[in-house]
């Protein structure tokens, strides 16, 4: 199913290689034929909840081996978007987990506690599944206030086996709502990730071949930097969701599994 001249493929996790901790099919055996076909890859997630490091450790226990230079999250892309903006040292409040925490870290800035957030420079929010009314508090005082706000991605679910859940645009909606501001996003749909992906995979755009779940983002993201994209419906976006969505997706596959053989 994949078209001959695609070299590499920038992959989503959630809801295209597991959803929550259960894999989608047999990891193994899907990557090594991604590899006997010669295929470059990169893992290019909207979930930055963890760090590189600990995603090539969930796929490891999954029986996939990879280096984590192949994974870029989002948090990654916010890091690498504020350092652009922001000294070394910038005080910042966060809502999130170590995902983002390392991320902001590794570039200089200073995460500050619930307690110190009114020094807060920049506010950054991602899904945290420690989240309570004194943080969302505390984000609502800092963004009516005029502190720049930032979010990893505005993906309003998080697919799971029993179904789907809140995701950090679900969180979100209550600081847009009480503060009538709208953030400014690193992840997909916007371009940053699939344009570090592709600079870490060095391959063109017309041969790299985005592979989602989720129309409104992965399809879209690859579609606005102008690689061909394909749909697989393991996860979120479905095949009559699909058919409607313009412009057209140049794959609609089952599964990774099923795209790959």
């Amino acid at each position: 199913m994949i078209p001959s001249n695609i070299k590499a493929l920038i992959l989503d996790m959630d809801g295209v290689i597991w959803k929550a901790d259960a894999p989608i099919g047999d990891l193994p055996s899907t990557f090594k034929r991604i590899r006997e076909r010669g295929l470059k890859f990169v893992f290019a997630t909207n979930n930055g909840t963890k760090t590189p490091e600990e995603y090539q450790q969930k796929l490891a226990e999954l029986g996939v081996d990879i280096d984590p230079s192949q994974v870029v999250t989002s948090a990654m892309g916010i890091a690498f978007m504020l350092a652009q903006k922001y000294p070394r040292g910038t005080k910042i409040f966060m809502i999130g987990e170590d995902g983002i925490r390392v991320a902001l870290e590794e570039k200089g800035f200073e995460i500050l506690s619930v307690e110190n957030a009114p020094q807060a420079q920049a506010f950054v929010m991602g899904i945290d599944r420690s989240i309570n009314f004194q943080k969302v508090a505390e984000a609502t005082l800092l963004v009516r206030a005029g502190i720049p706000f930032y979010t990893t991605n505005t993906d309003k679910t998080f697919p799971t086996p029993r179904g789907e859940i809140p995701g950090s645009g679900a969180w979100i909606s209550v600081i847009q709502t009480a503060t009538n501001v709208e953030p400014i996003i690193a992840g997909k749909p916007f371009p940053f990730l699939m344009e570090l992906s592709l600079k870490k995979l060095g391959t063109r755009k017309d041969e790299t071949l985005v592979v989602g779940d989720r129309l409104e983002t992965d399809i879209a993201a690859g579609q606005s930097v102008g690689c061909p994209t394909a749909l697989v419906l393991s996860g979120v976006s479905t095949k009559a969701q699909a058919e409607e969505w313009t412009p057209k997706m140049d794959v609609i596959a089952d599964s990774l599994a099923d795209l790959v053989k």
